[in-house]
């Protein structure tokens, strides 16, 4: 039992180390979303599973607060209405529960906010489509196993062996973002 605990902090550790090659990209998404944010715009986010949940949770943050005391902020987690979901999947097939809300939610000038640790999760990529297609901005934040290095804007990938220590620097992305944000739409930071 105690060589799984070590290997999972071994593994966490590593990737942590790995990952400090993308504090530019998480600088210059968190700058695209204070933009669109200031600008009065919407970041919409999606994923599966666990990253469902970081979705819902990182669009709270926003909505919410995060650090700093400040008006709520736009943000929508394409994951949260369940009627939505499954009609759509009925209607149209689980492929398309993203992109048909995109194309009925998204305007120029919005943010579609992506999670998927393999990076192929075809719903996902779907919606990329989608926003590239009704000019939205396109962020994606995903494990290394990126097949098309055109798929957003912006990609963001996790240097980590497996889905949980994937998951957990999209969790320590996902915050950083949040906080970077807040600073410079509260403080104006650049």
């Amino acid at each position: 039992m105690n060589n799984i605990v070590s290997k999972a902090f071994e593994e966490l550790s590593e990737s942590l180390g790995l990952a400090y090659k993308n504090t530019d990209l998480l600088v210059k998404a968190a700058k695209m979303m204070a933009a669109c944010l200031t600008n009065g715009g919407v970041i919409y986010l999606c994923g599966n599973g666990g990253s469902a949940a970081e979705a819902q949770h990182f669009a709270a943050e926003f909505v919410g607060r995060f650090m700093l005391e400040r008006p709520g902020l736009s943000a929508v987690a394409l994951t949260s209405d369940t009627s939505k979901l499954t009609a759509i999947g009925n209607d149209y097939g689980y492929d398309e529960i993203f992109s048909r809300q995109i194309k009925a939610l998204g305007k120029p000038g919005d943010i579609l906010w992506g999670l998927s640790t393999s990076g192929t999760s075809k719903n996902v990529l779907k919606a990329f489509e989608a926003a590239s297609a009704n000019s939205l901005s396109t962020i994606f934040m995903c494990g290394s196993l990126i097949h098309d290095p055109k798929v957003a804007d912006l990609i963001i990938d996790s240097p980590a062996p497996n889905t949980p220590r994937i998951q957990e620097l999209h969790l320590l992305f996902g915050h950083v973002i949040c906080q970077l944000v807040d600073h410079i739409i509260v403080l104006g930071g650049s």
